[in-house]
């Protein structure tokens, strides 16, 4: 294991994050205009990639190897390098990008707490995780679609109000087993 996560822990973390983004989608309608910058925002960009930086240095550093050990120093020393390439030369969609970098990080823990679980309430966090994993993979390859996204769900007010409703619910219900089971 290389997080120390619980399914509680990684059920709060995941409803909080769930609930915080149903709540503002709802009661906040014309937060759209501002998510709708997101996509092309060079400053959270490079928030987002520093931090996918500093995560992956730190697994770099202190995950477990075996036969590939003698990799990690040059990995070590490729990664920084990498980060100042991406930075001067992907200027399009980089906050897209590594967003969908963030989202590849952060469905590991949330998969590694669930494993060997018995309960069925674990698949609330697993298919969270999967639709990360998912979000991710398109969200680096083909950076536009989030941006596409946005706007089909931004188009009405309806539509914004039920995907965040949605998200409130699906918080609510993680939030619920989180407490009741694990």
């Amino acid at each position: 294991m290389i997080y120390e996560l619980s399914l509680h822990t990684a059920g709060i973390i995941v409803s909080a994050f769930l609930i915080l983004i149903g709540l503002l989608g709802l009661l906040k309608p014309n937060f759209a205009s501002v998510v709708q910058r997101f996509p092309r925002s060079r400053v959270a960009g490079v928030i987002l990639l520093t931090v996918c930086l500093l995560w992956t240095f730190w697994l770099l550093a202190t995950i477990q190897m075996g036969e590939f050990s003698s990799f990690r120093r040059p990995l070590l020393i490729a990664l920084p390098i990498g980060y100042v390439l991406v930075l001067r030369f992907v200027d399009e969609f980089l906050a897209v990008r590594a967003l969908g970098i963030l989202c590849l990080l952060a469905a590991e823990p949330l998969l590694d707490a669930a494993f060997l679980r018995y309960e069925t309430s674990r698949l609330l966090i697993t298919v969270f995780a999967y639709l990360l994993i998912i979000a991710g993979l398109f969200w680096v390859a083909i950076p536009y679609v989030l941006r596409d996204q946005i706007n089909w769900s931004a188009r009405s007010v309806f539509r914004w109000r039920c995907l965040h409703a949605f998200a409130l619910i699906y918080g609510g219900v993680i939030l619920t087993f989180t407490f009741r089971q694990y």
